[in-house]
């Protein structure tokens, strides 16, 4: 963000959800905690992996809201979620898998990572809800 990168990693992980581009979800280890902070976003709930709390980011001054989440206590099929991070490829600067630059999915409430490797259509756009 800004000129800051937020983070980098080789042991994120990708989860594939129905009718979604692959979420990538990223150790903490790997990701510059001392710039998020947790959002006064309302927190929301996944029916399989249960709730999740956003992340703002403060980077030069500014404070960029909602700009990740995570899951605090997943549900027991999703453990190995544990506070990893995932960032909206659409509300940060640039993501980027290996070399490839990510496009961000459609819409203001999905964090799907698009790139060559997979193709739609995907849910996010108007009309796409009721997939």
């Amino acid at each position: 963000m800004r000129g800051v990168e937020l983070a980098r990693s080789r042991a994120a992980m990708r989860v594939l959800e129905t009718s979604h581009p692959p979420t990538i979800y990223i150790p903490p280890a790997d990701v510059r905690m001392d710039l998020l902070t947790q959002s006064s976003a309302r927190d929301s709930f996944c029916e399989f992996k249960g709730r999740a709390s956003y992340l703002d980011a403060r980077v030069a001054g500014a404070r960029l809201p909602a700009v990740a989440w995570f899951y605090p206590d997943p549900a027991p099929r999703y453990a190995v979620l544990r506070d990893h991070i995932a960032f909206y490829p659409g509300r940060v600067d640039a993501a980027w898998l290996g070399n490839e630059l990510v496009e961000a999915q459609e819409g203001d409430f999905y964090g799907g990572w698009i790139t060559s490797a997979v193709s739609g259509p995907f849910k996010g756009p108007p009309g796409t809800w009721g997939w």
